[in-house]
């Protein structure tokens, strides 16, 4: 590296660290997730705004492969942090529920998905007209875990039965969409033939070799509850050489990474997956994430945006949103569960976030999607993830608070979480301190 793309490298990361955190503190005042402002923060700096001269003075050509390293780096970090977090006792006493909420809600907009395709596919033509069809479809089906944990603390909904059921089917919907996107991106091309067929060996090995050496590593009767250096140097050695492997295998290194997280044990104490999930996720919160922002950001052009690409902006919406809402309320009726807080589950089902970004990130990467559909992709997702907590504020007032809204009579009494100091409590422990990307 020249000393003048040291120079660009250190400004450009400064200016997009203080502006997405900026933009992400102005998003938290107006009631939305900080990513909705930090993302916005990587669009500004893109080519939509000033004919890409902010882009080319902040970021060059030539430091933009490093920006990408970085993106990466954070991404795998990102990844790995939601799969440990996503924790199956959520389901306990909910199974069935949150599986027909999870279910309905990804098939419906995942069909949706795949019929838009078929038109989309007139005016944005790839090279596998199929993978671009069952990718699109996997793109409506995302729910966005750790944002929807993020707004249910910050509604006062994460203590309600219906907060309970959102988290838990949002869980199973990770699950699903993610196991499904990974069989779309090996169907669109992601790798070789021959080593995708190893993909079941490498789970095995995950499950049946890694789990239970991570488990023994972590056993608190030899660390006494602590995170030493060396435990963390083994997890984050074990984290890239199955990012290693998922690439190898040509499924995309996000999926390695996630699993990595899935088979991470969860018979720990709450301390110690504190400790981990702490360091993992400040380096990539603070610093390697808004590289992700950047790198996103640069790939977005809106300006050119004419009448055509407007109407398939409303076509994208009218799926990702109806897809999403209708099989979510559809699932939650046939449940019981009362009009209104089935249309707060379907509400919070629609939020996509960071996670909705990083799959189109792997779409454009995969040249499954184009870059003017990615764009488009993008502002549905930021739409759907800003458009939640306005209708979560609406359907509080009209059933005239948020324990009114969270409970009905066929489940326990909530415990009202208008009196609670510390309400963050009620999701996911790191998920909502990190403010949910």
């Amino acid at each position: 590296m020249t000393a003048h793309q040291i120079e660009s490298l250190f400004i450009g990361l400064a200016a997009i660290l203080v502006l997405g955190r900026v933009l992400g503190a102005a998003a938290r005042r107006l009631g939305q997730p900080p990513v909705v402002g930090e993302f916005l923060a990587g669009l500004l700096v893109g080519p939509t705004l000033f004919g890409g001269a902010v882009a080319d003075f902040l970021f060059p050509a030539d430091i933009r492969p490093l920006l990408t390293a970085l993106a990466h780096l954070g991404l795998a970090l990102f990844m790995f942090v939601i799969g440990y977090e996503l924790d199956l006792a959520l389901l306990r006493g909910k199974e069935r529920i949150a599986a027909s909420v999870s279910l309905c809600s990804v098939l419906l907009p995942f069909g949706l998905g795949a019929l838009l395709a078929v038109y989309l596919s007139r005016t944005h033509p790839t090279d596998n007209r199929t993978g671009f069809i069952l990718f699109l479809g996997a793109a409506m089906s995302v729910t966005a875990f750790p944002v929807l944990a993020r707004i249910l603390a910050d509604s006062g909904l994460g203590r309600t039965r219906v907060g309970g059921i959102a988290l838990a089917s949002a869980a199973v919907d990770d699950i699903v969409a993610w196991s499904l996107l990974a069989v779309v991106v090996t169907v669109s091309g992601g790798g070789a033939q021959w080593t995708t067929l190893l993909a079941p060996v490498y789970l095995a090995v995950m499950f049946l070799a890694v789990r239970p050496g991570l488990r023994r590593l972590f056993d608190e009767r030899r660390g006494r509850g602590q995170i030493t250096a060396d435990r963390l140097i083994v997890v984050l050695g074990g984290l890239m050489l199955s990012c290693w492997a998922a690439e190898w295998l040509g499924v995309h290194f996000v999926f390695g990474a996630f699993l990595f997280g899935v088979v991470m044990p969860r018979t720990t104490s709450e301390r110690v997956r504190a400790q981990v999930v702490d360091r993992f996720e400040y380096l990539s919160r603070l610093l390697l994430l808004p590289a992700f922002f950047v790198v996103a950001g640069l790939q977005v052009d809106l300006s050119r945006t004419d009448l055509r690409a407007l109407g398939e902006l409303a076509l994208v919406l009218l799926a990702a949103i109806s897809g999403k809402f209708l099989g979510a309320y559809a699932a939650s009726r046939a449940n019981r569960v009362p009009p209104l807080q089935s249309a707060v589950l379907a509400t919070l089902m629609n939020t996509r976030g960071l996670t909705e970004i990083v799959i189109l990130t792997v779409g454009l990467q995969l040249g499954v999607l184009t870059p003017d559909l990615y764009a488009l992709m993008v502002v549905m997702a930021l739409i759907t993830t800003a458009m939640t907590g306005p209708l979560l504020h609406l359907l509080k007032r009209r059933a005239g608070g948020a324990q009114a809204l969270g409970s009905y009579a066929d489940g326990p009494p909530a415990r009202p979480p208008a009196d609670d100091p510390a309400p963050a409590r009620t999701a996911p422990r790191a998920t909502t301190r990190r403010q949910a990307p």
